[in-house]
């Protein structure tokens, strides 16, 4: 009986069907990646300082003097959520005193910012944060709707998952982008912060795709209120709806729900499209196994700490894949906190993904897993921890540092898929890398808190994260090496973590058949 590979083995592995679908899929995927890092902007914080009402009594000095001033960068600025106690600063205005001569400012009682704030609108015109004045006391609130959006983008995995298993691989794709678009269309009109909240985490919940895609956002226009920048990210998504009669469905899919006829006429058109010459038969259901009766062993998720070793490995996997996680996506919300043009430092953190993925895919061909992705952590995490050294008039050379630490930990991200599916068995492969990039999502959750320490100290998400990824680093030496060694079948075939001793037995020990060859990448997770 011959599977679903072997039947369809005479279209080939990548002809113009193929690549076709491809850059289908691909194109589909840059609309989702908008909304994931659209907040970098959306929620963009300008300077701001207390507001003081026209009506209030005071003459042009004491209007000049209300604010405290503070010590930021080596330069004085207005303190961004206090003021000087407006009924004193009135009182001595309307004496004639000058602030400075007649009134000690430093001994002088301050208040919160009762009327409001001011924002700086040289970035922008507004945002979320200036719209609904979630600053101040309030300054939790945007980190808190950013891990939201990342528990919708978990939540939406999961179900997008489970779905697709029940009503096909095409209508789960196209409602969650329809999803994704249509409450981002509702964000526009959201009238209160935590409608916004909602909307985004259903938005999260459309998330189907990785996020490279969204630092396109970094050559966007300088759309500067964010309504309007919503509004040109979220128009692509209702193009995408065209894909509908180009993407056709999973012919996997439709064999396992017994739909052979439409599955048939799939792959005709795409030997077609190929220039190959499709057998006269293609799908024989009594050949055929059927992938809804295929029975095979059943192993749960506790599988994955059955033995020392896998136990071992598993949390080990969980983190890596943290670790790595917490730093990509910090440093990309970070990027409006960087010196300079924020579109431009947008732009750079996309353009220096660029060189990471081709450093990653070359050192996936000649380099062993566990140096890999060790020198790539320890670049990213050394670099981070350089910059509280720089001076602050060299805040270049700072941001130059902070790229090259999203470069290496971007090229350990995208190793690290290929890495961790070559540890796990066959048998709990699909299992391992989920529970993997389940980990890699709470990471996301946790990224914005990073950030949001920035408020404290400048350095402080830097050294963290910097220092996690070293130590992580450190862990990865301690992996078992994949690299040249066969895909293992079973948990007790499994590779051994360095630095352990094992009892060996016969049926632990994997030998290769006669002229087999041990594949040095593993091209494919889909399992």
């Amino acid at each position: 009986m011959r599977d679903y590979e072997e039947v369809t083995a005479f279209l080939g592995e990548w002809g113009p069907f193929q690549r076709l679908i491809f850059f289908l899929l691909s194109a589909s995927i840059i609309p989702n990646g908008f909304n994931g890092m659209s907040v970098v902007f959306l929620t963009g914080t300008p300077e701001h300082h207390c507001r003081v009402p026209d009506t209030a009594n005071l003459s042009s000095a004491w209007r000049n003097h209300s604010i405290p001033l503070v010590l930021q960068d080596d330069r004085q600025v207005p303190h961004s959520c206090r003021r000087y106690r407006l009924a004193t600063i009135s009182n001595f205005s309307a004496l004639g005193l000058e602030p400075g001569r007649d009134v000690d400012l430093e001994q002088l009682e301050q208040e919160s910012c009762l009327d409001g704030w001011e924002f700086s609108q040289d970035i922008y015109l507004s945002t979320i944060v200036t719209e609904w004045n979630l600053v101040c006391e309030d300054d939790w609130k945007p980190p808190l709707t950013i891990s939201l959006f990342f528990v919708g983008v978990l939540l939406g995995s999961f179900i997008s998952g489970q779905l697709s298993d029940r009503f096909g691989r095409k209508n789960v794709l196209f409602v969650t982008m329809g999803m994704q678009t249509g409450f981002s269309f509702l964000q526009i009109f959201s009238k209160n912060f935590e409608m916004f909240t909602v909307l985004f985490v259903l938005v999260g919940m459309g998330q189907i795709s990785n996020y490279v895609a969204a630092f396109v956002l970094g050559m966007a226009i300088k759309l500067e209120d964010w309504r309007m920048l919503l509004l040109a990210l979220t128009v692509p998504g209702v193009l995408c709806a065209a894909l509908w009669w180009f993407i056709p469905e999973s012919p996997r899919w439709l064999i396992s729900q017994g739909r052979y006829k439409e599955a048939e006429v799939i792959i005709r058109k795409a030997a077609k499209i190929n220039g190959i010459v499709a057998p006269s038969t293609i799908f024989d259901p009594s050949e055929l196994q059927d992938l809804r009766s295929k029975k095979q062993q059943s192993h749960r998720i506790l599988d994955l700490f059955r033995t020392r070793n896998i136990r071992i490995v598993t949390i080990m996997s969980i983190i890596l894949w943290l670790t790595i996680a917490v730093g990509y996506f910090g440093l990309s919300l970070d990027t409006p906190n960087l010196h300079g043009d924020i579109y431009l430092n947008c732009f750079l953190s996309a353009v220096v993904e660029v060189p990471a993925y081709v450093l990653a895919w070359l050192l996936l061909q000649h380099v062993p897993r566990r140096y890999s992705m060790a020198t790539a952590l320890f670049l990213g995490g050394s670099v981070l921890l350089f910059v509280q050294l720089v001076p602050p008039d060299l805040y270049y050379l700072a941001t130059v540092l902070v790229m090259i630490g999203k470069f290496g930990i971007t090229s350990a991200f995208s190793m690290v898929y290929v890495y961790t599916a070559e540890l796990y068995p066959t048998v709990v492969r699909n299992m391992g890398v989920g529970v993997s990039s389940t980990a890699s999502r709470l990471g996301s959750i946790l990224s914005p808190y990073f950030v949001y320490l920035g408020a404290y100290d400048r350095f402080l998400p830097y050294i963290l994260m910097g220092s996690l990824t070293i130590l992580t680093a450190i862990l990865t030496l301690f992996f078992p090496e994949s690299f040249g060694s066969p895909l293992p079948d079973t948990i007790d075939q499994m590779l051994r973590v360095k630095g352990i001793k094992y009892r060996q037995t016969p049926s632990q020990t994997r030998m290769l058949k006669d002229g087999e060859e041990s594949p040095t990448i593993l091209k494919s997770t889909a399992f």
